[in-house]
């Protein structure tokens, strides 16, 4: 399972003294480039090979507040894989230092050609890089988003 240590910062903080909704969605999608990333697929390849994620949809579950400066646990998994890797289903579980599941976003996203502007199956490096990941117990087989 990738994983990542970070801190609920001042910026991450709402009205009510907790991590506000929009945070979760911003240290998802930096664990997910922080993944990419150390799996190949810097900002940099992406746009080298004309192909960047994107995602159609998140969903939110919250279990615990996260407070300022507590330190949390970001952890990402697959939840759900085309079998030609062009949709995708990833989850980032937010732990805790005490260990508690503190929220849960997963996000249906797919693969988009910077060119052609639609949804594409992914170079096998990166599929391959997905397919590294650990998978929840929930996991499903999805429909492509390649019409063919």
């Amino acid at each position: 399972m990738f994983e990542k240590e970070m801190h609920a910062g001042w910026g991450d903080m709402g009205f009510n003294s907790h991590m506000r909704n929009t945070a979760y969605l911003d240290k998802s999608g930096d664990v997910r480039m922080m993944f990419f990333s150390e799996n190949g697929f810097s900002m940099n390849e992406f746009i080298r090979q004309r192909i960047g994620p994107i995602i159609m949809k998140d969903e939110m579950e919250y279990f615990r507040d996260i407070r300022l400066l507590e330190k949390i646990r970001v952890t990402l998994s697959v939840a759900g894989l085309s079998e030609d890797g062009s949709r995708f289903l990833m989850r980032n579980d937010f732990f805790l230092e005490s260990g508690g599941l503190a929220a849960r976003v997963t996000s249906m996203g797919g693969w988009m050609g910077l060119v052609e502007r639609k949804l594409l199956v992914p170079p096998e490096a990166l599929l391959n890089a997905v397919r590294s990941l650990g998978r929840t117990d929930d996991f499903q087989t999805l429909p492509s988003a390649v019409k063919g």
